[in-house]
């Protein structure tokens, strides 16, 4: 049973065309709790607002803390429609276990993200480019000092009605190449979206931002050889008409936007290769005129095409530097999917 407690106070909703991504919340938020010997409790959909936490709680000190992020979307007709929102949390799970945070049930949640959405239908946007943005979180709570599992959660559901996640919208975006500071290694948290992951990445990105790059392109920890991630995506190129992405093999976080992506790609009869991709690859592709493409894929940025490569203090531009004709299309077909424009044949719709 989920207890509402609605607020009297809503707030004034900003112009579809000054939202931005992240910076505008709804007016309620989902919460429930957890207690060793009791299991998830006391779940409520109440207002939106700065909550309690007590100063050792242990997400503070020792980073017991996962997330998730989806969308949902008005398609052409109106209705409000999410995008893969179970394989989600599915994969929060898969997170939790990760890091020793107890399950939840995958259909209460849903039920409960479902009854959110409908009492926040009218922060919905419909413009183009614009989205409401899902968060579900769970933090350890237990005020302990001491590295163990805690034994209290809280786990939380926020929207933000965001615009493009891109300022400049659907142009191609500049990486650079890290090659001292790794995000993630075998064995480690890299499959996992935890945040502790985020803050280990934020040295080098601010690096690339005083080199006038958008985003970090990592490598592998152990040979520093081999793509891996970008900082909000997947990454994928594609060379002699042939598309690579890197492998699932622990380190990358298994993208459901990347998933989608590689299904669209089968369906329409390109070969798509999921291995190691070493950086010499890559640069003798471009230097031999073979590297056709290069993109990202998440679900704040959807499809993001890139333009550049920062490699030490080379600089290579992909194709032309302007948006591929294979990443247009795959950016037309996924958006048109979750607006309702093009046919949904994989089922990856869920409409309220």
């Amino acid at each position: 049973m989920i207890r509402e407690q609605l607020t009297d106070c809503p707030k004034d909703k900003q112009a579809e065309d000054k939202l931005q991504f992240g910076k505008t919340f709804t007016d309620h938020m989902f919460v429930m709790d957890y207690a060793a010997g009791k299991g998830w409790h006391d779940a409520r959909i109440v207002p939106y607002a700065p909550f309690e936490l007590d100063p050792s709680s242990m997400v503070l000190h020792y980073g017991q803390a996962i997330f998730e992020g989806l969308k949902a979307f008005r398609d052409i007709n109106g209705r409000i429609t999410m995008f893969r929102p179970r394989d989600n949390f599915l994969r929060m799970n898969r997170s939790a276990k990760r890091l020793c945070i107890p399950q939840i049930d995958v259909d209460f949640v849903m039920q409960a993200l479902v009854r959110l959405i409908e009492i926040e239908k009218d922060w919905v946007p419909s413009a183009e480019g614009t989205a409401l943005y899902i968060r579900p979180f769970i933090i350890a709570t237990d005020p302990y000092l001491g590295v163990k599992v805690s034994d209290t959660y809280k786990f939380l559901i926020i929207l933000s009605p965001s615009g493009p996640y891109y300022k400049n919208g659907f142009q191609p975006v500049s990486l650079y190449v890290e090659n001292y500071y790794t995000r993630a290694a075998e064995g480690g948290t890299g499959e996992a979206k935890c945040s502790g992951n985020y803050a280990a990445s934020l040295i080098a990105s601010d690096k690339a931002k005083e080199l006038g790059c958008d985003q970090v392109l990592w490598l592998d920890a152990k040979e520093k050889r081999y793509i891996e991630e970008v900082g909000s995506m997947n990454m994928f190129v594609v060379i002699g008409g042939e598309v690579l992405t890197a492998s699932l093999d622990g380190t990358i976080l298994p993208g459901i936007t990347r998933d989608s992506i590689i299904k669209i790609f089968k369906d329409k009869g390109y070969k798509v290769t999921e291995r190691k991709v070493s950086l010499d690859e890559i640069i003798g592709a471009l230097k031999e005129n073979r590297l056709d493409e290069a993109f990202g894929t998440g679900t704040a940025a959807v499809v993001s095409p890139v333009g550049k490569l920062r490699i030490g203090d080379e600089e290579y531009v992909i194709g032309d530097g302007k948006t591929g004709k294979i990443t247009q299309m795959l950016y037309d077909t996924l958006t048109g999917i979750q607006r309702g424009k093009i046919e949904d044949k994989f089922g990856w719709l869920y409409r309220i």
